[in-house]
């Protein structure tokens, strides 16, 4: 793959530099590192989405949650074999290996809740937005009429 300069688009940019960033980032990441665990993501309603991962063979213990500043990161830990037992596979086609996926968030986007379903782990999102941050509708004043000016008389 070609390396893209995006350093053009940024010369009369201010406080872009977080999206310069990002781009670059999404250029350099490979698409087969980022390929496991397959996940899905959702729009559940307004301001509410649902991100699902594919986690077949590991269990809650084996995985881990973290939400930190604007970044989400889920990390599963290779699920541990009981002492002694050792096993032969004639074809191994479900994915065992660890991962750590993850995902940038939108400003105001809270984690609410994650649950496993059927190899399924699913995480909760919330958009909210503080009350200080919201569009707020100015009331316009009307002035009040000026008195007619009278000329006094000398």
């Amino acid at each position: 793959m070609n390396a893209i300069d995006f350093s053009p688009l940024f010369r009369t940019a201010i406080g872009f530099d977080r999206f310069a960033r990002r781009l670059d980032a999404a250029a350099r990441v490979s698409g087969e590192a980022q390929a496991y665990p397959p996940y899905n993501i959702e729009v559940t309603g307004e301001d509410r989405y649902a991100l699902t991962l594919a986690v077949a063979g590991f269990a809650p213990e084996d995985i881990e949650v973290v939400a930190k500043d604007d970044t989400l990161t889920v990390t599963g830990k290779l699920p541990s074999q009981p002492e002694g037992e050792e096993r032969k596979f004639l074809h191994r086609g479900i994915a065992g290996r660890a991962f750590e996926r993850r995902f940038v968030l939108a400003d105001h986007l809270m984690v609410e809740g994650a649950r496993m379903e059927n190899g399924l782990l699913h995480v909760s999102l919330k958009r909210e937005v503080p009350e200080a941050l919201k569009p707020r509708r100015i009331e316009i004043a009307q002035a009040a009429p000026q008195p007619a000016l009278t000329r006094q008389a000398a």
